[in-house]
């Protein structure tokens, strides 16, 4: 009795951390979902343990615990399997996004180079004596 009571308890932990992590925006919605699935399950087989039993039974495991592990593992890698999809992702976003800031950058540093010749080309026009207005001679 106290391991289901423990179980519930930590199932309705796992399930609230999850909820205020959604609600500060710490974990995005596409990964709560999974994580919701997660703590739902939990909490059912904490609360009903003999449906891990049964389950175990239907799919010939002896050990019930053993099934639990099982599905655990299997789990494990698949989230550890989108996670390195996610992050694959994400660092070819961060690199395009990085080299497109770099082309930037460079143009503007160009445009700012041109700027700065023709400003340095009609001061010097400017000292030959001939009249501007606006910065452009006047013809």
């Amino acid at each position: 009795m106290i391991f289901t009571i423990a179980g519930i308890v930590f199932a309705l932990l796992v399930l609230g951390l999850i909820i205020v992590l959604l609600l500060r925006r710490q974990l995005r919605e596409k990964y709560a979902t999974l994580w919701l699935v997660i703590g739902l399950a939990l909490l059912v087989l904490s609360a009903f343990p003999e449906l891990l039993a049964f389950t175990a039974a239907v799919l010939g495991v002896e050990v019930p615990s053993n099934l639990l592990f099982a599905l655990s593992i299997v789990l494990l890698v698949g989230v550890a399997l989108h996670l390195s999809w996610e992050l694959t992702r994400a660092e070819a976003r961060i690199r395009r996004l990085s080299e497109e800031a770099a082309i930037t950058r460079t143009e503007m540093d160009d445009l700012a180079r041109a700027v700065r010749r023709l400003e340095e080309e009609s001061a010097t026009d400017g000292e030959q004596g001939a009249p501007q207005r606006g910065g452009r001679k006047i013809q």
